[in-house]
């Protein structure tokens, strides 16, 4: 289906690989749904190749990697999408032209097809429910040969605020405290102490922000315009 296609397309991309080739299309080629559903993967779905065999597919490649759900006999090593990853990177730092080969969707690959490749690949999925459709099997080998090579740059969070200090910290509290204490929540007394104890070490395990800090003392000052003077 060309929708099929052009998901595969678009996940792809999403980590630097371009080079598809076709089999035998259902709907021929080229196919305006593909490019559609592509979503602007363009640089895919215009460069890709069309063969009516998935021999003549992979004749110049030197090592393929095929899916599959099952092994079916073949004696071949199987991985997962993580070693595969490891393995194509490693075959195409020695110079050596690999592929990664997908069935249909609804049948998958035959056994004759699988045994061009040099590797399976299954994916371990609930075995309760294995249905993938083609571009999330497309998308997770790519992922992992993105991880496998570097390519993709480590995620860095946008919020990395360091921990308030400790004055900043030990204000917030005694500020709680404060609250707490005309609320009546320190009673009886003796358990003062230990229930101050706490409370503090509650928020130092919580490594609170400054900025956070400064929203939970404005959560206080508004509760505490509602509690008795003391």
């Amino acid at each position: 289906m060309g929708e099929n296609i052009g998901a595969a397309a678009r996940a792809m991309l999403n980590f630097g690989l371009s080079g598809m080739r076709l089999v035998a299309p259902r709907d021929g080629w080229p196919n305006p749904k593909a490019k559609a559903m592509a979503s602007g993967a363009a640089a895919v779905i215009d460069g890709v190749r069309v063969f009516d065999t998935v021999a003549e597919a992979v004749a110049d490649c030197d090592h393929v990697v095929a899916t599959t759900a099952r092994q079916r006999g073949l004696f071949l090593p199987v991985h997962t999408p993580q070693t595969v990853g490891t393995e194509l990177q490693k075959w195409s730092g020695e110079g050596r032209r690999t592929a990664m080969l997908f069935g249909a969707e609804k049948t998958g690959l035959e056994t004759d097809e699988l045994a061009m490749a040099d590797a399976l690949v299954t994916i371990p999925v609930n075995p309760d429910f294995s249905s993938l459709n083609l571009a999330q099997a497309v998308l997770l080998l790519a992922y992992e040969w993105s991880q496998a090579g570097g390519q993709s740059p480590l995620f860095e969070s946008p919020y990395e605020e360091a921990p308030a200090s400790r004055g900043v910290q030990e204000g917030m509290v005694e500020h709680l405290f404060e609250a707490l204490d005309r609320a009546g929540y320190f009673y009886p007394e003796e358990k003062r102490a230990t229930l101050q104890r706490n409370i503090r070490t509650l928020f130092t395990n919580a490594q609170l922000t400054e900025p956070e800090t400064r929203l939970f003392r404005g959560m206080v000052r508004q509760l505490m315009r509602h509690l008795p003077e003391k």
